[in-house]
């Protein structure tokens, strides 16, 4: 049975159009439901958690278009036609993405709740180094990000550890990173660089978790 609103009357419903993990899904999906809600109740990805419910923990992030976003405080119908990619999408196959390899080697869990809102956050956070986008520490904002611990530490501040494992958390972070960093060619990094500057550059928040603080 659906729930009624405060008036009585029961809930609108809209049909959207969500990419997940790159499949698509028409949904016909309640008007006050968040992007959370709908990925686990609806699609049944149930590995994105729901942790506060007010965008305070981390626990729920997501990648939408590739940028990290907190899935409890996105309404799914004003995301209609969005890429998503959530923890269940991280890996290739039967073949982890290397910053899950990372995590597992380096033990940067505990009891696991918040690792999937970590793994998507810093997977993103990868992404904006390698694209030169700097963040409030970055000593030197034209020069390529280097992802050292005070860079990890803010860049996954949005993410909160109950049981403490930041140590390893950054650990696992910053070996994926070097990796990552050895793979590409010099080239590759200034174009990535190049990229950053023509999406606003220095100055513009990298999240749209920051933006909407």
């Amino acid at each position: 049975m659906e729930s009624e609103n405060v008036s009585g009357e029961p809930p609108v419903r809209a049909e959207i159009t969500l990419i997940v993990n790159g499949r698509e899904h028409r949904l016909a999906v309640d008007t006050r439901a968040s992007l959370l809600d709908v990925l686990r109740e609806e699609l049944g990805l149930t590995g994105t958690k729901k942790g506060c419910d007010h965008g305070q923990c981390g626990a729920c992030t997501i990648l939408v278009g590739g940028r990290r976003a907190n899935g409890c405080l996105a309404l799914a119908v004003a995301h209609d036609g969005a890429d998503i990619v959530t923890v269940e999408g991280l890996a290739h196959g039967d073949e982890l993405s290397p910053l899950q390899a990372a995590f597992i080697e380096r033990d940067a869990f505990q009891c696991g709740y918040c690792t999937p809102g970590q793994l998507c956050s810093a997977t993103a956070v990868l992404d904006e180094a390698a694209r030169g986008w700097p963040s409030v520490v970055t000593p030197d904002v034209a020069a390529e990000p280097e992802l050292d611990e005070p860079e990890i530490r803010e860049r996954m501040s949005g993410n909160i550890c109950r049981c403490g494992a930041y140590v390893n958390i950054v650990a696992a972070v910053r070996q994926a990173a070097a990796r990552e960093t050895a793979g590409r060619r010099p080239t590759e990094r200034q174009a990535a660089g190049r990229e950053a500057a023509g999406h606003g550059g220095a100055g513009q928040g990298p999240t749209e978790r920051e933006a909407a603080r």
